[in-house]
């Protein structure tokens, strides 16, 4: 089998209508037909996205002569006998914010590879040299891909598994560089913010000191995190060397959306291992053609969502109570979502493609986060662990073994029942329980775990008489939408629908600040009728439906009064710095 060499060279004549040029230069092709193709989907990010639909103008040339150059599929390219050197040459529009998409405008480029670049057919595996050709204005470049000696602006990737992980921040972002464990880092800020360069250098250090802790060594040499700071903004991604961030310029001053960034940080960057290295054996190498199903997103997602915010408590940036109510904050996300009785762990893991970031007005019946989810099940395992081994083992140290087992010896990924074997071959603890529970939607006993080390899992709402229909409304030009209906709540069992504009009730008209509405909870008795006057596709009808009580639940971790001074001392084992 031939190697073809390939080299893209990407440059920007209108950047402020938001294209990026391609040219994709192969060499030494020695085949009938050429096919490249276009990925659908990113790694980390469990979607089809099509990001085909975004290529214009897909021409191939021998030399400076234009060859014929066919589309045969949504995001493939056929070229019939080629010559041993070819040039691909295309246009992408890239004009939408996020972390995994091309945003392209007259100040800067983010450029998402698998968005950006062709791969030819079958030959992920090859090798690929990038070369930038940057605006007049613009100075910088940011990536986790190395430099070659063919010219500052040109970049190198072993095979295109690595390239479509390595996304480019082109442009006049503001970039600085710190040690931590043993590893460059580079900082690169883009749209401005309220930002202290000495802090966030700081606190991500002790972030990336005590996550390399944990897993016992840090795998890379250099590693680049890119924030793009926006009016409002949120989200990450993670990448082998590097990890793009979502985030508000002017919120870094606010101590709660601080410590929200750096617990982004910490998750962003926790993937590193769990994900990037250590992973279920259908995450890679992947199929860019298709969905990559698995059901271990809640190991992945789940865990890393656990540690993000135990790191930061661990940092000494969280108190014991702020670590309890964001820790909480999954069991009321999971338990306020009656999906959690339709969709295990499991299969919103194998769902993501479908579910996840497809939400609608339904997804709350249907389903639940493996990030929530997959969070409470790694606080079982861990607390179930420390307890069963008197503090002597915990969760890290499954992890660790894993990354160094699955990874470093075998390079491989795991099946979920290996992952289950060796923690329970690692800390001699029966976890079958637990991975059971990842697979069902009955629900685990989870005081069962904290009340060992001190603490319980209380439901506020417990005993309350609250009263409600079951619905979630919106105010939209001066008038009132259903939005949500829970399932098997009066408004569901009675035939009231999303979109229906809520007019009246009992007779009297619904006013936008919502207080006619309230004063009939407040004052209604279970199982009362109210008539319910709402106009459905411009047509008007009542519908009767009972008051009943809400079965909203608002869960507190709080400590045990009863607490044994054992289980004290294993709690604070738990939580300490």
């Amino acid at each position: 089998m031939s190697n073809p060499r390939i080299h893209f060279t990407i440059s920007f004549t209108e950047p402020q209508a938001h294209y990026v040029e391609i040219d994709m230069d192969i060499t030494d092709f020695t085949g009938t037909i050429l096919d490249v193709a276009m990925p659908v989907w990113t790694p980390g990010s469990y979607l089809i996205r099509e990001y085909e639909r975004h290529v214009e103008l897909v021409e191939a040339f021998a030399g400076t002569d234009p060859i014929h150059c066919a589309k045969i599929s949504k995001n493939t390219w056929r070229i019939q006998n080629p010559l041993q050197h070819i040039k691909i040459r295309y246009r992408v529009y890239g004009f939408e914010i996020s972390v995994r998409t091309n945003m392209i405008n007259v100040d800067r480029a983010f450029i998402s590879p698998a968005a950006t670049f062709m791969y030819i057919k079958n030959r992920i595996d090859l090798s690929c040299t990038v070369q930038v050709v940057l605006p007049e204005k613009w100075t910088h470049i940011s990536t986790g891909l190395p430099k070659t000696s063919e010219g500052e602006y040109t970049f190198y990737a072993e095979d295109f598994d690595i390239l479509y992980d390595s996304p480019l921040e082109i442009g006049n972002q503001d970039i600085w560089y710190f040690e931590a464990a043993g590893v460059q880092h580079e900082f690169a800020m883009v749209g401005g913010g309220n930002y202290d360069k000495h802090q966030l250098t700081s606190d991500i250090t002790k972030i990336v000191e005590e996550e390399t802790v944990i897993w016992g060594e840090n795998p890379n040499t250099n590693y680049v995190f890119i924030t793009h700071n926006y009016q409002t903004g949120g989200g990450g991604l993670e990448h082998l060397n590097s990890t793009v961030l979502g985030a508000s310029r002017n919120a870094y001053q606010t101590p709660s959306a601080y410590k929200n960034f750096l617990g982004l940080v910490a998750h962003e960057y926790f993937h590193l291992w769990n994900v990037k290295r250590l992973r279920p054996k259908e995450l890679g190498p992947f199929n860019y053609d298709e969905e990559n199903y698995t059901t271990g997103l809640w190991i992945m997602e789940g865990f890393t969502s656990y540690y993000d915010n135990l790191i930061i408590r661990r940092c000494g940036f969280f108190s014991v109570q702020e670590y309890l109510d964001m820790l909480v904050n999954d069991f009321n996300q999971v338990y306020n979502r009656p999906g959690h009785r339709i969709q295990s762990a499991a299969l919103a893991s194998f769902d993501a493609w479908i579910k996840h970031y497809r939400p609608d007005e339904n997804s709350a019946n249907t389903s639940i986060s493996y990030y929530n989810k997959g969070a409470m099940l790694a606080v079982a395992l861990d607390l179930h662990i420390l307890t069963e081994t008197q503090g002597t083992k915990r969760l890290d140290n499954v992890l660790r073994a894993a990354y160094q087992t699955f990874y470093k010896k075998e390079n491989r990924g795991f099946e979920e029942k290996e992952f289950q074997t060796l923690a329970e071959t690692v800390t001699g603890v029966d976890l079958s329980a637990i991975f059971y529970a990842a697979h069902s939607t009955q629900e685990l006993d989870y005081n069962t775990y904290f009340n060992r080390v001190g603490y319980e899992l209380i439901d506020l709402n417990r005993g309350r008489q609250e009263l409600t229909l079951g619905i979630k409304i919106a105010n939209q030009d001066g008038r009132i939408f259903i939005k949500h209906v829970e399932r098997c709540s009066s408004a569901w069992d009675a035939g009231l629908n999303v979109e229906d504009e809520l007019i009246a009730i009992n007779g009297n008209r619904l006013d936008l600040a919502g207080k006619e509405l309230e004063f009939i909870l407040q004052h209604g008795q279970i199982d009362e009728i109210v008539d319910v006057l709402v106009s459905r596709d411009g047509l008007v009808r009542t519908i009767h439906a009972p008051l009943r009580r809400s079965i909203k639940q608002q869960w507190s971790i709080r400590e045990k009064l009863d607490a044994t001074a054992a289980e004290k001392e294993l709690g604070n084992l738990w939580l300490s710095i």
